[in-house]
């Protein structure tokens, strides 16, 4: 029985029916390092990151910056694997920013995001010297301008636009329609133009917007090309200021499960660079260069998370209850949005699915549910479950709710396993912690 296109692209079933990922065995990995436990696909990481860096390429769009949204998963072997690989990398906070520096990464190939920075987080990034800092709001430009009114080099920034655009998508992972809590409206663009004016210490060198994620049509992103480069025109015309740049963000899906086909990347950034070279065209603008923020398509199918079955519980007329060691604390998408995932019996993945089960978490919530009303091979306590498709915003939301350690994460490659995040112990969970003194 062949795995699907939802697996890591070097996954695959042994001779003895355990689901092997680049060569090792996911159930004696599982032994070794303990459940819950993250396994990353080195090979299919590099392999999405060429992916979009070649599909810039056969487009003609020879001078395009990739960046890799560090939300989805940001840890310092991930930061620097993608740097390796000729990406650059957003950054959501001063966290995130100290952990790229600190992983190597140059800071003229950062950008910072985020529709609340602080005053601190801002202060760091201009000490830094990143590349951009992506300005979300008024409140923020107001204080960029009086943080850079001295500076004898401009600073550079980006504006993100809301292009009133709304996604096919949950609406929590919806960001580019008009109500959204990111970003500039376009009719508040003559005001950012206005300030800009007054504003010798900062250089507005790209508009961005982000319109969510997984999504599934790339004519969303078309769409929003015509109507941010005709913004980028008003903006030469109307206030002199020459930008050089369209960062029309990321937000491309990927398939979770078998009957979801992902957008084809050289197809989908070839129908996005067309759009922009025409919508220049028709503004008189020369050609801008396109930016790129991928992040769940860089990483999502790279990880699998591993459990183990620990107890269970039987219903008339229902789907049995299986519950694993793991749960919405390591990955709370499930509980959050709805999220579904792909799952085999790691340690008999030839074996017919043929029980209809609910995958429970260990947490103290009903909502704690990884899988409702899937077919698994009739999981036992010990069985080893896999959850393909789980490398992105999982670990990046994880958390300590009932006070369980963060488990560990692997990063393989054939002959190689890593252990690029270790699982917490007893002790890390206090201590950050002062003891009473009453």
């Amino acid at each position: 029985m062949p795995l699907s296109h939802v697996w890591p692209m070097s996954a695959g079933i042994g001779t003895n029916g355990h689901l092997f990922v680049s060569g090792f065995d996911v159930v004696s990995l599982a032994a070794e390092y303990d459940t819950p436990l993250y396994i990353y696909d080195e090979p299919t990481i590099r392999t999405m990151c060429k992916a979009y860096k070649d599909a810039c390429t056969a487009c003609g769009a020879t001078d395009a910056i990739v960046h890799y949204a560090g939300k989805a998963l940001l840890n310092t072997a991930i930061a620097q694997l993608v740097h390796s690989e000729g990406l650059a990398l957003d950054v959501v906070s001063g966290g995130e920013l100290a952990l790229a520096l600190h992983a190597g990464i140059p800071a003229a190939q950062i950008h910072m995001h985020g529709n609340g920075k602080t005053s601190r987080e801002l202060d760091e990034a201009l000490a830094a010297g990143i590349g951009a800092i992506v300005v979300d709001n008024f409140d923020e430009l107001k204080l960029l301008i009086h943080r850079t009114n001295l500076r004898k080099v401009p600073f550079p920034i980006q504006i993100r636009v809301t292009p009133d655009i709304a996604a096919d998508t949950h609406q929590h992972i919806q960001t580019g329609h008009y109500a959204s809590k990111f970003g500039f409206p376009l009719e508040a663009l003559n005001q950012v133009g206005e300030l800009l004016r007054t504003a010798p210490g900062l250089r507005l060198t790209a508009v961005h917007a982000h319109l969510g994620s997984q999504i599934f049509d790339p004519a969303t992103h078309t769409a929003a090309v015509a109507v941010l480069v005709d913004q980028i025109a008003y903006l030469r015309n109307q206030y002199g200021i020459s930008i050089e740049a369209l960062n029309i963000g990321g937000g491309l899906a990927v398939a979770y499960t078998d009957v979801q086909k992902a957008p084809n990347i050289t197809s989908a950034v070839g129908d996005i660079w067309r759009a922009l070279t025409v919508a220049c065209t028709r503004n008189g603008l020369a050609p801008l260069r396109l930016e790129l923020e991928p992040g769940r398509s860089i990483v999502a199918r790279a990880g699998i998370a591993v459990y183990r079955v620990v107890g269970g519980k039987t219903i008339a007329d229902m789907p049995r209850w299986v519950h694993v060691d793991g749960g919405m604390a390591d990955n709370i998408r499930p509980a959050l949005y709805g999220a579904k995932y792909t799952a085999v019996v790691a340690n008999r993945v030839n074996a017919a699915a043929e029980e209809v089960v609910n995958v429970a978490g260990r947490y103290c919530e009903s909502g704690d549910v990884l899988l409702h009303d899937t077919a698994l091979a009739k999981p036992q306590v010990g069985d080893i479950i896999a959850l393909a498709v789980s490398g992105a915003y999982t670990l990046s939301m994880a958390s300590n709710y009932n006070m369980v350690p963060r488990p560990t994460a692997l990063l393989v490659r054939p002959g190689t396993v890593q252990v690029m995040r270790q699982r917490e112990t007893y002790a890390d969970l206090w201590r950050h912690d002062g003891a009473y003194q009453g």
